[in-house]
């Protein structure tokens, strides 16, 4: 693939990213009334999570992620932190590859801090990564997933609610970052 076709392709999977996803979006209304929807549906679809928010320090809801790839691939999404059920915070999240890879999809995701440091580190960094301290659930675990969750994990995410069709949707990767919206 030459330079040229590999920036266009860019260009293209991060524009179609971006669309209908909150880029454009009101502001911290527009973002709240997404992660309420995604919220609830989580708790609805999958009741250990609520369990788990209870038990976490701070949820950090990513209501709605929009990936594409076409041999370079790109997401983007926006969200709310909140700790005890009000929103603190508002962040980005952005995730960048390249590889074999065609398609779109949208999906939303959930971080639950369970450790005061690991909401504190990831709250004072100026672009947190998702790595290695980050337990990956898988939505079947949803239902038990709260009860079944013994050990202390600092970061548990569990992706859902995916639609479209391209390979996997991970966190993995995902750079964060506060915004102003």
């Amino acid at each position: 693939m030459d330079r040229r076709a590999m920036l266009v392709g860019l260009g293209a999977t991060m524009g179609l990213a971006a669309c209908a996803n909150g880029v454009n979006s009101t502001g911290g209304s527009t973002i709240d009334a997404r992660v309420d929807v995604a919220r609830d549906y989580l708790y609805q679809q999958y009741p250990g999570t609520r369990d788990l928010a209870d038990r976490s320090a701070g949820v950090l809801f990513m209501p709605l992620i929009t990936e594409a790839g076409f041999g370079v691939g790109g997401a983007y999404g926006r969200g709310a932190l909140r700790i005890n059920g009000a929103t603190v915070d508002y962040y980005s999240a952005a995730k960048a590859s390249v590889g074999f890879q065609i398609g779109a999809q949208q999906y939303a995701h959930a971080l639950f801090f369970m450790t005061p440091d690991a909401l504190a580190q990831f709250r004072t960094s100026s672009g947190w990564v998702a790595g290695a301290d980050v337990r990956y659930a898988v939505p079947d675990q949803g239902a038990s997933l709260g009860k079944d969750t013994t050990e202390i994990t600092p970061v548990v995410a569990l992706v859902y609610g995916q639609s479209g069709l391209i390979a996997g949707a991970t966190v993995a990767g995902t750079k964060y970052t506060r915004i102003i919206p």
